[in-house]
């Protein structure tokens, strides 16, 4: 029982979000409109420009944590293997040492992208 009321209030929160999101939006352009601005801003040709960068970024940044958890546990297996360390220490710290690394330097390279 209490999971139903968990996910029943999970749901109404996000839907709560998006009503929010969506009516706000919908009465900022109203609110535009009536003073006059323009309506090319509401165009979908700069924002498609806009998402494809986005989902280019976002799969980079995705792309290099991955392979960095994948570092932090391939690291963590030497230094186990190789040394006296403590097991339950070293894997967590190299996953997250090693993910950390993966998505500064994800960051760095936005950076590049979007300069250009």
């Amino acid at each position: 029982m209490e999971v139903a009321i968990v996910f029943m209030f999970l749901f109404a929160v996000i839907f709560g979000i998006f009503y929010l999101f969506y009516s706000t939006r919908n009465k900022e352009r109203l609110a535009l409109i009536e003073k006059g601005v323009d309506a090319k801003i509401f165009m979908a040709g700069e924002r498609k420009k806009r998402s494809t960068l986005t989902g280019r970024v976002i799969v980079l940044n995705l792309s290099l944590l991955l392979m960095g958890i994948g570092l932090g546990v391939f690291f963590a297996l030497l230094l186990n293997t190789y040394t006296e360390l403590d097991e339950e220490g070293i894997y967590p710290a190299m996953i997250f040492f090693m993910g950390g690394l993966g998505l500064f330097i994800g960051f760095n390279l936005t950076k590049k992208i979007d300069d250009d």
